[in-house]
């Protein structure tokens, strides 16, 4: 897949964009805060649905505009489609593929992005919740359906949580909440698919990341990825009901049962994949807490890139568009070098950079400079 054009209007501090891409490597260059990150952010929404950097939408929305306009030009071999997206400051946005309307979820269909951005760190060491996201990111480009499940699986959660609170303001009892096992089935039906398909997925990944980690690093810490799942607890599932509904709707149905009397008292859900936590380690050592930045950074990165070695060997619609931003000026020149010959085989590669001569020169083939929101030249080597 290639990202031929990209034409944006008030989105981030640009008024107004177009640029023009090429297959194999390009360039974004600029001084920090320019606008380059804000290119590939709007590339890759198309493929994850939301931002690297922030968790709402309002924020891509320049000030003082209403709505964003996000449009691009993709090749697909012989065979283009235009995707548009315009992202509301508020309400729902809307989506069009060759200007017919369509559900935005309907857009990682056409589009398959993987962005790598310092941001990334954060999933290595920061809270459940951004591993959750990068699976999820994962998931949806993989099996686009996944996208409505996921959504509906928070809509239960959120659902099921005011109930458990309004019970608790109440002092109801458990055997009092009828309707508390209606959304028990919907929670269980919703996250098993959940829990059994990060399950699939991080299993796929293993010799990705192995391979990616030791290209980057050049050196093997058998990195891995497991999940600790909160339908297991201390909970005992029997063969029966293991072998008559599957083992993780077992545990899960299971785990609401023990758990409901602290739910009650806490007006929280406590079990399902939104309370899950991926397990990432090098060495027999979680990542967190023991690996040094570099490792970090190389755990982090490899994730990304392991992910468009997934993608690519999945995908119908060729390789993913591979974004690397502002990456190269945190690397030494032998792991420069390495990073430009491991990605170089993309059929399009998307590099920031705040100095060129930080990107190793066989990915400065075409470079797109960029100041203050604006478009100010284009040089094809």
């Amino acid at each position: 897949m290639i990202v031929e054009r990209l034409t944006l209007t008030d989105f981030r501090n640009y008024t107004e964009a177009d640029v023009e891409l090429r297959p194999g490597p390009n360039v974004f260059v600029g001084s920090n805060g320019q606008g380059k990150t804000n290119l590939v952010e709007a590339i890759a929404f198309f493929a994850t649905l939301g931002s690297h950097r922030v968790s709402l939408d309002g924020p891509m929305v320049r000030d003082g505009a209403d709505a964003a306009i996000v449009r691009a030009r993709l090749g697909h071999g012989e065979r283009q489609i235009s995707l548009d997206v315009q992202i509301n400051k508020t309400g729902s946005n809307k989506a069009r593929v060759n200007g017919a309307p369509v559900k935005t979820s309907e857009l990682p269909r056409y589009a398959q992005v993987v962005l790598f951005a310092p941001e990334d760190l954060n999933i290595v060491r920061g809270d459940p919740s951004a591993r959750r996201r990068f699976a999820d990111q994962l998931l949806i480009q993989r099996t686009p359906r996944l996208a409505s499940v996921l959504s509906d699986y928070e809509r239960v959660v959120k659902q099921r949580t005011a109930l458990l609170k309004s019970a608790r303001a109440r002092g109801l009892r458990a055997e009092s909440l009828t309707t508390l096992d209606v959304w028990d089935d919907k929670l269980v039906s919703l996250g098993t698919q959940v829990i059994n398909a990060r399950a699939e997925m991080t299993a796929a990944l293993a010799l990705p990341l192995t391979s990616a980690y030791a290209a980057i690093a050049g050196a093997d810490h058998n990195p891995t990825a497991s999940w600790n799942l909160s339908v297991h607890g201390e909970t005992e599932v029997s063969l029966e009901s293991a072998l008559s509904v599957g083992p993780t709707e077992a545990a899960f149905r299971g785990a609401l049962r023990e758990r409901r009397a602290a739910e009650l008292e806490r007006g929280v859900t406590l079990v399902g994949p939104h309370r899950d936590d991926l397990i990432l380690s090098i060495r027999n050592l979680p990542v967190k807490g023991y690996a040094s930045h570099g490792e970090s950074w190389s755990v982090a990165l490899a994730l990304r890139l392991a992910s468009a070695e997934l993608l690519r060997a999945d995908s119908r619609l060729g390789d993913p568009v591979l974004i690397l931003d502002d990456v190269f000026a945190e690397l030494d020149v032998q792991r420069r070098a390495r990073l430009a010959q491991l990605v170089g085989a993309y059929e399009q590669v998307i590099v920031t950079a705040a100095v060129e001569a930080d990107v190793p020169s066989a990915l400065r083939a075409h470079t797109v400079r960029v100041d203050a929101g604006r478009i100010v030249g284009i040089a094809d080597e």
